[in-house]
């Protein structure tokens, strides 16, 4: 096992990675910017390091000083957590080159995966089912009305690196095709420095579901499906499992082709296979080489620890679970808190919590790393915790969410805990009669 452990980020995250090492008895590494020297993850770390200032380039996404830190720490192993360096095979191949373990699967497989255009070629090679579209990026808009006419309005234009809704346009007609091509790639050069982008058949109605996957080189097993269909831009809200918009022969089909495209990758660590679902079919989406933001809704459910098994298949190469040591329990309901006000087009709300009340209970969790006192700053991402219930059944996983939202008290900032109410109470919620559409077509903001 690892002697030390540095983690490469900040917040919940890792938070969530302290406390399985913790429970492994190894000794963590936390680093941080200068305005996080406060953090929770920074005072529950054995050792703490600044390693820049706020912004993220000089500090959570500076290469070069994560490694000063893990030469002056003495540390064994990095931890990525998700967001940041955790899909840039550029330092997962320098950390591995200097004889460091990198949590997760190698900068060949992060590469292959990263690239949209190339993992929907993989995909379709080892035998899942793709999105209608161009085979590769887009060189032309002639290219690009052709291929839109052939798959038929509306298409979707993709980034190839992107991710996180950007650099992806939605394209109703031929009128709206070469704007919508122009500021895709601007986008895509922007926020990914690699203008390629791709075209897709648009779903006018889909649901969005993934799988969780922990693998080895010789063995790959799931931990079930996630349907994370309630979503704002692309960003995803609230995430359940099991799936209530799948039968069970649908269900075993997408796990068993999902294992046998894994399988074939030569994969290690945890990662998750994102599909569209649509009219009783599911379509290839993305492979992330992480962890995930929502892993504890499969965690809770199949019983497993899933930070510990990144760090356990890193450390000796092997998981010692079989699919048969994995029991499903109950219905798993996460709520993602962010420090955002619903009221004014979600603006990110900065400030200093007042006061923090955190909800408890039976089968009732909160991953976080807020505290009363705790700053937020405007420099990160704007997820603070999250909210994560177990029931007996859907219906029971609900009502224990409505609940537990009620006991949440974070005052000195706005956050998303009311919007999260009332979707839950939501007719078309409690009967799963929605899409990856529906908050904007509801009007919940």
């Amino acid at each position: 096992m690892f002697k030390k452990i540095l983690i490469a980020n900040r917040g919940e995250i890792a938070v969530r990675i302290i406390r399985a090492c913790k429970e492994l008895n190894i000794p963590t590494v936390a680093i941080h910017s200068d305005v996080d020297s406060e953090s929770m993850h920074v005072r529950l770390a054995e050792e703490s390091i600044c390693i820049g200032s706020h912004k993220p380039q000089n500090s959570y996404l500076n290469i070069a000083a994560i490694m000063s830190a893990v030469d002056i720490t003495g540390a064994d192993a990095i931890h990525p957590g998700y967001g940041f360096l955790s899909e840039n095979y550029h330092f997962a191949e320098i950390v591995t080159k200097s004889n460091i373990k990198f949590i997760g699967p190698s900068a060949e497989i992060i590469k292959k995966m990263g690239d949209k255009i190339e993992a929907k070629r993989t995909a379709k090679k080892l035998g899942l089912p793709i999105i209608e579209g161009s085979e590769g990026k887009i060189n032309s808009l002639e290219e690009a009305k052709k291929i839109s006419s052939n798959i038929g309005y509306p298409v979707l234009i993709k980034a190839s690196a992107g991710g996180g809704g950007k650099g992806m346009k939605l394209v109703k007609n031929k009128n709206e095709l070469d704007s919508a091509l122009s500021l895709a790639k601007q986008e895509a050069k922007k926020y990914f420095s690699n203008d390629e982008i791709y075209i897709e058949k648009y779903f006018e109605k889909p649901r969005h579901i993934e799988v969780q996957i922990l693998s080895d080189k010789k063995n790959t097993i799931h931990l079930g499906e996630r349907d994370c269909s309630v979503q704002r831009k692309y960003q995803k809200l609230i995430e359940e499992s099991p799936s209530p918009v799948l039968n069970e022969s649908t269900r075993q089909d997408l796990l068993k082709k999902t294992l046998e495209m894994v399988s074939k990758l030569n994969y290690e660590g945890a990662g998750t296979v994102e599909f569209i679902y649509d009219n009783g079919k599911f379509f290839f989406l993305e492979m992330n080489t992480r962890i995930q933001v929502e892993h504890p809704v499969s965690e809770i459910r199949g019983g497993i620890d899933i930070v510990k098994e990144q760090i356990k298949i890193a450390s000796i190469g092997k998981t010692s679970l079989k699919q048969s040591d994995i029991t499903f329990r109950g219905h798993v309901i996460e709520c993602r808190i962010n420090a955002e006000d619903p009221n004014k087009n979600f603006q990110p709300s900065p400030g200093t919590i007042s006061v923090c009340h955190q909800p408890s209970g039976f089968r009732t969790r909160v991953d976080g790393a807020i505290f009363q006192g705790c700053k937020i700053t405007p420099h990160y991402d704007s997820l603070i915790c999250k909210l994560i219930c177990q029931g007996r059944n859907r219906t029971e996983s609900i009502q224990r969410m409505l609940r537990a939202l009620d006991e949440f008290v974070i005052e000195g900032i706005a956050t998303t805990i009311n919007l999260h109410k009332k979707i839950l109470s939501h007719k078309k919620f409690i009967n799963s009669d929605f899409d990856v559409n529906w908050l904007v077509k509801e009007n919940f903001y």
